[in-house]
């Protein structure tokens, strides 16, 4: 399980110096519905062979990766960081 604190002093790279920053879990995006496959999709909805969707497709991972968005206290800006595999993520005081 990954503990985290709720606030973290860390480098900022618009103030360009360290100072304190909250830290927030990044949530999922709605997604659009004219994706390349969704295209693909509606194209292969005629008689015949799906091509590479009649394949099965592979399960889910066990672990979801985290992103997490840190904003700055002092100029109130905010940037990610790369993600990371957790299975329980937890944000402390």
């Amino acid at each position: 399980m990954a503990v985290m604190p709720k606030k973290v002093r860390t480098h900022c790279p618009f103030c360009r110096k360290h100072t304190p920053h909250e830290v927030e879990r990044v949530k999922k995006g709605r997604v659009s519905g004219t994706t390349k496959i969704a295209r693909q999709k509606r194209r292969q909805s005629k008689v015949g062979n799906r091509g590479k969707f009649s394949k099965v497709p592979g399960g889910e991972k066990p672990t979801k990766k985290v992103a997490l968005r840190f904003r700055c206290s002092v100029c109130k800006k905010a940037h990610l960081r790369e993600g990371f595999r957790a299975g329980k993520f937890e944000l402390t005081e």
